[in-house]
C-alpha cells in the first residue's frame, strides 16, 4: 500500500509540475472581474466542480452549480468555469455555447487546449495528466479511469483559491472562513 500511495503522490506532482501557471493566474483574474461564477462538470470531474464552488463560496465569492436548482440564469459579466477532461463532454459544450451566446466568459479545466470547448473557452488551464481514454499522449498512470485528471484539476483548482486568498485580505480571515462554513452537521 505504501507503494501504490507514493506512486499516485508523485504522478499527480508531475502533472502539477507541468502545468502553466499562467493559466491558473488568468483564471483567478476572471474570477476576480466575475460578476458571478458558474460551473460545471460531469460524472466526478462535476464533483471537483462542487468543491470549488464550496470554497470560493467560503471565501465570500457568489458561485452557483449548473444544474442545482437555484442556481439563476447566468449573464453577460458572469463566468462559466468548466471541468472536462476531453473537454468534448456534449452537455458542457451545450453549456460554454450558451453561456457564450449571452457574453458570459467561458473557462475550461481539461487535458486537451483544442477541444471543442477549448476553442470557445476564453480561458483555460491544460491540466495534462491521464483521462478515461488513455490516449499515448498522457502520462503513465496506475489509477483507474480520470482519477489523475480529477485529483490533479482539484488541487490546481485549490492553488487558485490560495492565489486569491493571497491577493483578497479581506477574505482570507479565518473567523470569516468558519462563519460561511456548514453548520447544520
Amino acid at each position: 500500500m505504501r507503494k501504490t500511495i507514493t506512486t499516485i503522490a508523485s504522478e499527480v506532482s508531475e502533472v502539477l509540475h507541468r502545468i502553466d501557471a499562467n493559466e491558473a493566474i488568468t483564471l483567478a483574474e476572471k474570477i476576480q472581474q466575475a460578476n458571478r461564477i458558474f460551473v460545471a462538470g460531469t460524472g466526478r470531474s462535476g464533483l471537483i466542480s462542487k468543491v470549488f464552488a464550496m470554497r470560493m463560496m467560503h471565501i465570500g465569492f457568489p458561485i452557483y452549480v449548473v444544474g442545482e436548482t437555484i442556481t439563476p440564469s447566468i449573464e453577460a459579466d458572469d463566468l462559466l468555469v468548466i471541468l472536462s477532461g476531453s473537454g468534448s463532454t456534449g452537455t458542457l459544450k451545450y453549456f460554454a455555447e450558451k453561456a457564450k451566446a449571452i457574453d458570459a466568459k467561458v473557462a475550461l479545466v481539461t487535458t486537451n487546449r483544442e477541444s471543442m470547448i477549448g476553442k470557445i473557452s476564453d480561458s483555460i488551464i491544460v491540466v495534462p495528466a491521464a483521462t478515461k481514454k488513455r490516449l499515448s499522449s498522457e502520462p503513465a498512470t496506475i489509477q483507474p479511469l480520470g482519477s489523475q485528471f480529477d485529483q490533479s484539476a482539484h488541487l490546481v483548482l485549490d492553488a487558485v483559491i490560495a492565489y486569491l486568498l493571497e491577493r483578497l485580505p479581506e477574505a482570507n480571515n479565518h473567523t470569516a472562513l468558519n462563519q460561511k462554513h456548514a453548520n447544520l452537521e
